[in-house]
């Protein structure tokens, strides 16, 4: 329920913003818009200033004379404009057997069709920018100030490829990192498709690694492949009347040691209290700025009653900026974003990226959008302005049926100095609707697939 409720809010927001910009454009560029339409297919409800509020469809032969008629359909994959005299998802065309009216789309001239076309693009970019804008003034960027390992367990994958407790990162593919968001980027994100050649100081010496793509996890969201030092497993909840809390656990204790083995990660943890079942283990915690030491003798099931998370007590810089350049910077996420995409785009095509790999359905998204928004409000306004940002440049490409399409069509009239025929603009939106549909399908069954 969550993820359709999210998915629901996520698509609505991003549509909504796109096709508002093509109809504000509509407007004031003296043309008509018959329908704004969230969703496509039958229409469910809806409202404009000749019927007022009304379920279903409108007869056949409604006439809005001018007025938009605002409606929610059926299928909530999208959305559209419906402005007059133009050939959209609509594939209507009754307007071809009588002459170009003022107020018609075909009617404009090339400036104001280019501006109605790309004006759902523009949106979307100025929403992503807005949310980049707003991280970057009232958050600032974190960076958090090591590149230092803190521990690699024996027989994990971080073990396996390599890599040892203490290892200072250097270098990634020949590009210095500097502290642990750059890390993280250039594993999991701007080296996609590549392998990794991780420059490390060990011991005084440098020492490099050599590591496939494929035994790098797609996203870190799947294994917690490296820690940062200054990452300390911590007490959170303790559960009433358990051994914990009769040991004198309190939550963000900081967990140091157990039994003289000091300790990284919450499965370590679990693992060395699970294996001491009945015997009493001593536990050294950091309390604010004291360390003590409590004694706790584990259940018959191997817990003391408490929920075990992360806490990161090394240097985390906050970088801040001022309002105006914060738009500066918000501009600059925009680019390095889109020149990402279009990066990872050119791996898909040269087989480097799988295609599953590289794009998501609405079940991708509303997982997504699900865990963005238990992160906090930030987090999911972020994930907004990232789909946002594709969303634009999914719709700039010359694809028909997408903004794109529509835009060549236009460019191409220009210089033809006369209007396509309707009947091939029907059948080059017909062909792309059916193969967008059909694209839809297949990322729909790769969604499922990664289930």
């Amino acid at each position: 329920m969550d993820y359709i409720i999210y998915f629901a809010i996520t698509i609505g927001i991003l549509v909504f913003i796109h096709e508002f910009g093509h109809f504000a454009a509509a407007k004031l560029s003296g043309m008509r818009a018959d329908v704004f339409a969230i969703g496509f297919g039958k229409r469910l409800f809806g409202w404009n200033k000749k019927t007022g509020f009304t379920f279903g469809e409108l007869p056949k032969d409604f006439d809005g004379e001018g007025h938009t008629d605002y409606r929610l359909c059926l299928l909530p994959l999208g959305g559209y404009v419906k402005i007059a005299g133009m050939v959209d998802e609509s594939m209507d065309a009754e307007f071809a057997n009588r002459p170009p009216q003022p107020w018609e789309f075909r009617a404009k001239p090339l400036f104001s069709k280019v501006f109605v076309i790309t004006a759902g693009v523009i949106m979307n970019l100025l929403l992503a920018w807005l949310i980049f804008w707003g991280a970057n003034f009232f958050q600032g960027k974190p960076f958090t100030e090591t590149t230092t390992i803190a521990f690699v367990e024996s027989n994990s994958l971080a073990d396996s490829l390599g890599f040892r407790s203490g290892d200072k990162i250097l270098k990634i593919n020949g590009k210095q990192v500097n502290n642990w968001e750059d890390v993280r980027n250039e594993i999991f994100i701007n080296t996609l498709g590549e392998d990794l050649n991780i420059s490390l100081l060990r011991n005084g010496e440098e020492v490099t690694l050599s590591i496939p793509r494929n035994r790098i996890p797609d996203d870190e969201s799947q294994a917690m492949l490296l820690l940062p030092e200054g990452v300390k497993p911590a007490v959170g909840e303790v559960m009433k009347d358990s051994p914990a809390e009769k040991a004198g656990f309190k939550s963000n204790d900081i967990l140091l040691a157990i039994n003289e083995v000091p300790v990284y990660t919450p499965k370590q943890v679990t693992q060395l209290i699970s294996s001491n079942k009945g015997n009493e283990i001593n536990v050294k915690v950091l309390r604010e700025k004291d360390t003590t030491n409590l004694a706790v003798i584990p259940n018959d099931e191997g817990k003391i009653g408490v929920a075990i998370g992360t806490v990161f007590t090394g240097n985390v810089h906050y970088k801040t900026y001022g309002f105006f350049e914060s738009f500066y910077y918000g501009w600059l996420d925009i680019v390095r974003m889109t020149d990402l995409t279009f990066s990872m785009l050119g791996k898909v095509f040269s087989g480097n990226i799988e295609f599953k790999k590289a794009f998501g359905g609405p079940i991708k998204i509303a997982q997504y959008a699900a865990k963005s928004a238990d992160s906090g409000i930030s987090s999911f306004l972020y994930f907004l302005a990232l789909l946002s940002l594709s969303l634009a440049i999914l719709n700039i490409m010359p694809f028909p049926v997408l903004d794109g399409g529509h835009l060549v069509m236009i460019i191409i009239e220009s210089i033809m100095g006369r209007e396509i025929p309707v009947k091939i603009k029907l059948a080059i939106q017909q062909v792309g609707m059916f193969l967008l549909l059909l694209l839809m399908a297949f990322i729909v069954y790769n969604d499922i697939l990664s289930l």
